[in-house]
């Protein structure tokens, strides 16, 4: 399916991704106390259905940090890694993936890297946006979609922004997508604040 949205519309959606993943990486930085880079080699925006088909087979087992968002544009924010990845950040953290404290490790990343993102579309926008406490999950992948969007948005979503993001820690590489799932319309509210509103 093609996007509804011009290249000039995604390109700025992709420089707000941009942003959000250099104040992400200064935070987890600050955390680890090592250099760490969070690149974003793509950002599409994609319908619900799509972006899940987009980060894998919905039947593989994922983890998630969901991040519920409110204020001016509200919605969820979710995170997604494979086991591989997930286990890969918490020895990063210096947690054995299959500890009581892994959970807990995995939803402070997530925490830092979809707080940095919204702060830096705060920023830009203008548009007040608060994250409530993150929840981290394990399911396979369209379950756990599915359930987000049904007990955080009531079922409601229209455009979802999709950021395929590369999180690199003195050489050891872990990827995750995130994904921005406003409630119906939040896309189109964020390109009208940075002045692209019309296709």
């Amino acid at each position: 399916m093609s996007s509804p949205y011009s290249d000039l519309q995604l390109d700025a959606l992709r420089e707000l991704a941009n942003i959000g993943s250099g104040t992400a990486a200064t935070a987890l930085s600050s955390m680890l106390g090592r250099p760490v880079d969070v690149s974003v080699p793509s950002a599409r925006a994609l319908p619900l259905a799509e972006a899940v088909e987009a980060t894998g087979d919905p039947e593989a087992e994922a983890n998630a940090v969901v991040i519920p968002v409110i204020g001016d544009l509200t919605g969820v924010v979710l995170l997604l890694f494979t086991p591989e990845d997930a286990a890969g950040i918490c020895r990063l953290l210096g947690v054995e993936p299959d500890s009581e404290w892994a959970e807990s490790a995995l939803g402070e990343i997530g925490n830092i890297v979809g707080t940095s993102y919204m702060n830096a579309m705060g920023a830009m926008t203008g548009l007040e946006m608060e994250p409530d406490p993150p929840l981290a999950a394990r399911d396979m992948l369209g379950a756990l979609v599915a359930s987000v969007v049904m007990d955080q948005l009531d079922g409601t979503s229209d455009t979802t922004l999709l950021l395929d993001s590369e999180l690199l820690v003195e050489g050891e590489s872990c990827s995750m997508s995130f994904l921005l799932v406003p409630a119906a319309g939040g896309v189109q509210v964020l390109l009208e604040r940075l002045g692209l509103g019309d296709a």
